[in-house]
């Protein structure tokens, strides 16, 4: 047995128990900032989270370097190091993430391209927690058909805050009427029983007890919702269609705070109420974002394997001047590369664009934008490529592609789930559904804005619709603060050869926005446009801007509920 192979397999596993140590004592402050409507300090402490992974890896190298000196290169060494790191970490429930923190090191140490199977762990030896019987820790209750708020009372009285409830009774009482109303359809005494985690989840301003509700026969995903409302707790909302709790969970939305023991469990028993929601998505929700990554790897890595006559190709939609993006037609992906250079009148450089989507990883994306994974040193078989698609990346993306024999390396690229862009699902809709899709477009600007968000580039290719119906941003180039906007109104021309110019006769500063002139860049057909502007005319406005700003720099942020109203208590 190689002693010094011990010892850097050693290192790594206290490594990485070190940042799970630290990533729960940030997660446990969740409730604090809950119970004393801190929203600015719960702000903080996601991107502190979010930040930790790199810095705790950053730490564990050095640790390694000094342990290691002139043989941490050393690559015979380090096959070692992958048997003796296996060995410690043999019946861990969360044996994935100790192998995912392992790889990051590898990987970095060696700069790899691609995988090298001798010193990291392949995808599919990071095993999916599917096989986890250990079972999450989580309260049960029995539901009286006679009395089922008494079920309800035990349910609140066992989740215990410092804050008060504002009406215990009155929100059990609200819980048992909404549950029975929506599963009416179950039959005549709908509810039996639930089944909530005992680990409580929260994210910007709300608290979330999680489980399940059963009936005689079948089960449906619960969530209690609860707000706290100057200093007394509330019941805000009742979720128990897959379709609100899959939106709750759902990859526009930011990262949970949730003190779990272990993780794998956990993720197997939502998947159990979200058996659609792949498992990347899951274990990224739950704010682990590099376990995210790998399981995306690896589900994707394996179809792309069994459905090995498909080529990747352009991904439908309109070509865009910063990024080309592609997709293999049968998995709901895209991959995002920047482009060399960026077509008129985009003036950003590359780190500009690759610090976009950096900010966007840190913001709370509040249901509307869309989360996008960096992967660095990406191997395919040139052969997978469709060869108008190959040429376009060589040509186009040559500081991210490269080839390398009959392989293709890309040293930088973005994934997203696919979605279907706007501009081709309005044309594709009906009238009423189109309708419905531009409101919901307008509505996600609105949400943005709400929260300190400015796409920039309102176009339609920019935005996706969700197979719900739902619209998200997904193009980063010109997104900005709010706060960094300088909104104004559209000066009125002094002379007619001022009104017929086709270039702005006044001067324009980077960062002027002109609220008015949205309708031009939008691209809406006349019909929607009109709906648009009579529901959501404010967007128009340049002093509804400058409103939030002022708001904003007061820290005062609106409240953004994650649902719809029809999901809330009165």
């Amino acid at each position: 047995m190689s002693a010094p192979a011990e010892r850097l397999a050693t290192v790594i596993r206290q490594g990485f128990e070190d940042y799970h140590a630290r990533f729960a004592q940030i997660t446990r402050r969740a409730r604090v900032r809950f119970e004393q409507r801190d929203w600015a300090g719960a702000r903080a402490d996601a991107v502190e989270r979010i930040e930790l992974y790199d810095e705790c890896i950053a730490e564990c190298m050095a640790r390694l370097s000094a342990e290691a000196g002139v043989q941490l290169h050393d690559r015979a060494l380090w096959r070692d190091v992958r048997r003796l790191f296996a060995a410690q970490i043999e019946g861990q429930i969360d044996g994935e993430l100790y192998k995912t923190f392992y790889n990051t090191l590898a990987r970095r140490l060696f700069a790899a391209r691609g995988v090298d199977p001798d010193i990291e762990f392949v995808a599919m030896d990071v095993e999916p927690s599917d096989a986890i019987t250990h079972p999450v820790a989580r309260h049960s209750y029995a539901v009286s058909e006679t009395r089922p708020a008494e079920a309800f009372m035990r349910v609140l009285g066992d989740y215990r805050f410092d804050v008060p409830y504002a009406h215990q009774l009155r929100c059990a009482a609200a819980i048992a009427v909404r549950l029975q109303d929506d599963l009416a359809h179950w039959g005549e005494h709908p509810v039996r029983g639930i089944e909530l985690l005992d680990t409580v989840f929260y994210r910007e301003r709300r608290a979330y007890l999680v489980g399940r509700v059963f009936g005689e026969h079948r089960f449906s995903p619960c969530v209690i919702a609860l707000v706290n409302d100057g200093g007394q707790l509330k019941v805000d909302a009742v979720l128990s269609r897959r379709r609100d709790v899959a939106h709750l969970f759902g990859v526009s939305r930011s990262y949970f705070q949730a003190d779990l023991a272990t993780v794998g469990d956990a993720v197997v028993f939502l998947r159990s109420l979200l058996p659609r929601k792949p498992i990347d998505e899951i274990y990224t929700v739950l704010g682990r974002a590099k376990q995210g990554k790998t399981e995306r790897f690896r589900t994707f890595f394996r179809h792309f394997q069994q459905h090995e006559n498909e080529l990747l190709v352009h991904a439908e939609g309109t070509p865009g001047m910063v990024m080309v993006v592609f997709t293999l037609p049968s998995y709901p992906l895209v991959f995002k590369l920047i482009r060399d250079r960026f077509g008129w009148p985009k003036t950003m450089s590359r780190q500009d664009v690759e610090d976009k989507y950096a900010l966007v990883f840190n913001l709370d994306r509040i249901g509307r934008l869309l989360d996008a994974q960096p992967y660095r040193h990406l191997r395919f078989p040139a052969s997978r490529f469709a060869p108008a698609l190959l040429k376009d990346l060589l040509e186009s993306c040559s500081r991210s592609v490269m080839l390398d024999g009959d392989d293709v390396v890309i040293t930088l690229c973005y994934t997203q789930r696919r979605f279907r862009p706007l501009n081709l699902y309005l044309r594709e809709q009906e009238p009423q559904a189109a309708r419905a899709a531009a409101l919901d477009y307008a509505q996600a600007i609105s949400d943005m804005a709400r929260n300190n968000i400015f796409p920039g580039d309102m176009l339609l290719k920019n935005f996706g619709v969700s197979r719900h119906g739902r619209a998200v941003f997904y193009d980063y180039d010109e997104l900005c603060l709010v706060t960094d906007c300088n909104f104004r109104q559209w000066p009125k021309p002094r002379s007619e050869e001022e009104a017929m110019a086709s270039e702005p006769w006044f001067h324009v500063a980077p960062n002027d926005v002109f609220p008015e002139r949205f309708p031009l860049f939008m691209g809406l057909p006349a019909a929607q446009l009109a709906a648009v502007t009579e529901a959501h005319g404010h967007l128009f406005d340049p002093a509804w801007w400058r409103d939030l700003q002022e708001r904003f720099r007061r820290g005062d942020y609106p409240d953004s509920p994650p649902y719809g109203t029809e999901t809330r208590l009165a």
